[in-house]
């Protein structure tokens, strides 16, 4: 269960590895986007989209789980394992935090963000391949669905996040 729980957080926190280098931060990372990639038409409200997504990343990247955590309302749940929802400030704390011991590289083909009204959905296809504290290596693919909401403040957090978007389609 605690090797699952690691493999599926990398999941989770791997929204978003290669984003930064989509977006030119300074950050260099690498990327395997095409150059009609629904990111560079995004509409202004959905960069904000966007921007929730790589603050999250960046964040994880310099293992500040706070600031991770700070991407999510306090009550978001993340599935770090398919179909089972975890909740909780401390509970997300402790998987995140595991997580950025394994170091995992993502590859994204693409994001998508969605918005109506005050509910936005961010979807990409990811890859992933990374190192266990046993120095196993692991590869696993998947499509990332994220949900966020709009905050008085403007900015938006996220309130569900699953890696695991595809689990119906392989059953």
């Amino acid at each position: 269960m605690h090797k699952t729980i690691i493999v599926t957080a990398a999941l989770v926190c791997g929204i978003g590895v290669s984003i930064q280098a989509q977006t030119n931060q300074k950050n260099q990372l690498t990327t395997s986007l095409s150059s009609n990639s629904m990111e560079t038409t995004f509409n202004q409200e959905q960069k904000n989209v966007f921007s929730t997504i790589e603050k999250m990343v960046a964040a994880f990247q310099e293992q500040d789980i706070d600031g991770v955590l700070a991407t999510y309302e306090d009550n978001a749940i993340v599935m770090f394992e398919p179909q089972t929802p975890v909740s909780g400030q401390e509970m997300l704390r402790k998987a995140f935090t595991e997580f950025a011991a394994i170091k995992p590289q993502y590859t994204f083909s693409g994001h998508e963000v969605y918005i109506a009204g005050n509910i936005a959905t961010h979807i990409a296809p990811w890859t992933m391949t990374g190192h266990l504290p046993d120095g196993s290596k692991i590869e696993q693919s998947g499509l990332s669905v994220a949900v966020l909401r709009k905050q008085p403040d403007g900015t938006w957090l996220m309130i569900q996040d699953n890696p695991h978007g595809q689990i119906l389609m392989n059953n």
